[in-house]
């Protein structure tokens, strides 16, 4: 079925349900033993493998490379499919996306020659980048030495999401001297080892847990020349937690859609002889698909915004303007899509009896994974940061990082 006759809405292309067709039997195979692989606390090693395999990792490489040539505006509609079936599984793979965009934005051809054939390959990569350590806000523990004509790094990530899936942890670091170092890290390098002690309520499939670093070898061309991020990158990152917030809604409305038609049992005190007839139940159902709609909706002409960085960048042109309005239409999306999301999976199970809190149903999950998402990155300062565009013309931080003080 296509996205339009599903009632959400025409994709970001005319091309878009050809592309997304390509894919929608994974998603639904990854939505079919989402539940159960939730109760079990299953990683999703098979489903990212089914993925891979179909080259959903290679959306945004150009056809000419091996990819799909993916505009962004259809990533994040991609993502936010993907999301109906798991969104543990769009979680595991925000940071290879967002590494895609680094190298293909890249500034050195070598590096990005290298690193599109890596992805075009099937390879992917995992975050390394949090720290949970006592350095202070800016800065990292984790240091890249010396070692006669070697590079060693030692230190330790949290929050490496993805990286137990992967096959290279982008790593976030600085060197001896204190200036920042990144790298893109062989998981199967002598030294490294990723542990899945992430314990989070939500998401819980993400791996996102340890590494550690213990005097692990980086290759000189593991180290990337520059170690700025793409233009849009805290956008980017930013709206890949509001399209998986999206996919939830969907997933949460179609799911209370499907259990109400299915309900037999009545209250005496309803408006009607079949649950799916009760106006009250109908409103309730509405009210959850229409707030998914709207997430949905905003997500993805936030998505125009970086698009249009991305255009500017390869066009050769400064991308600081566009990149900072770009920030801006994420910001002030952030708490509305939260809200919708965290409303609809909290609301659908005013449209259920006391049945729907079966952990068999695994309704739950929407909720627990909708509130996790929201924790990253504090929603409570964006309102702030929009605040101060709207009033004083104040650009939005180009980073956001977490320290101590």
């Amino acid at each position: 079925m296509s996205q339009t006759d599903a009632g959400w809405g025409a994709g970001p292309s005319a091309r878009y349900e050809d592309l997304a067709a390509r894919f929608r039997p994974a998603f639904a195979e990854i939505r079919a033993t989402a539940v159960a692989r939730d109760g079990a606390r299953r990683l999703p090693h098979s489903e990212i493998a089914w993925l891979k395999e179909v080259g959903f990792t290679t959306l945004r490489l150009p056809e000419a490379a091996g990819g799909h040539g993916a505009s962004l505006p259809e990533l994040f509609n991609l993502l936010i499919e993907l999301s109906q079936g798991d969104s543990n599984v769009t979680n595991a793979l925000r940071a290879h996306f967002g590494f895609t965009e680094d190298v293909l934005c890249s500034t050195s051809p070598e590096w990005r020659a290298r690193w599109t054939g890596r992805i075009a390959a099937g390879e992917t990569i995992g975050s390394g980048v949090s720290e949970t350590g006592e350095a202070k806000v800016g800065q990292f523990d984790t240091i890249l030495r010396r070692r006669g004509a070697e590079r060693v790094v030692d230190g330790r990530k949290f929050y490496t999401t993805g990286s137990l899936f992967a096959d290279w942890i982008h790593l976030s670091a600085q060197d001896e001297d204190g200036a920042p170092v990144v790298a893109a890290v062989s998981t199967r390098a002598p030294g490294v080892a990723i542990v899945d002690d992430w314990d989070g309520f939500g998401q819980a499939l993400t791996a996102s847990g340890t590494a550690h670093f213990t005097g692990v070898v980086v290759e000189l061309d593991w180290i990337k020349p520059d170690p700025a991020r793409f233009p849009y990158a805290m956008a980017f990152f930013q709206l890949v937690h509001l399209a998986t917030l999206a996919g939830i809604g969907r997933a949460a409305a179609e799911d209370v859609a499907r259990l109400v038609a299915e309900r037999r049992r009545v209250y005496s005190h309803g408006n009607a002889a079949r649950t799916g007839d009760d106006p009250q139940i109908q409103a309730v159902v509405g009210r959850v698909r229409g707030n998914a709609y709207a997430a949905g909706a905003i997500v993805l002409k936030a998505a125009e915004a970086l698009q249009r960085v991305f255009e500017v960048r390869r066009d050769g042109a400064d991308p600081t303007g566009p990149a900072a309005l770009a920030d801006v239409e994420v910001n002030q999306a952030v708490t509305v899509v939260t809200n919708l999301v965290l409303e609809a999976t909290t609301g659908l199970f005013d449209a259920l009896g006391a049945s729907a809190v079966k952990e068999g149903l695994g309704l739950d999950r929407y909720w627990r994974n909708a509130r996790t998402i929201a924790s990253h990155n504090p929603r409570i300062y964006r309102d702030r940061i929009v605040g101060a565009f709207a009033v004083n013309g104040t650009a939005p931080p180009r980073e956001y990082r977490v320290g101590s003080a």
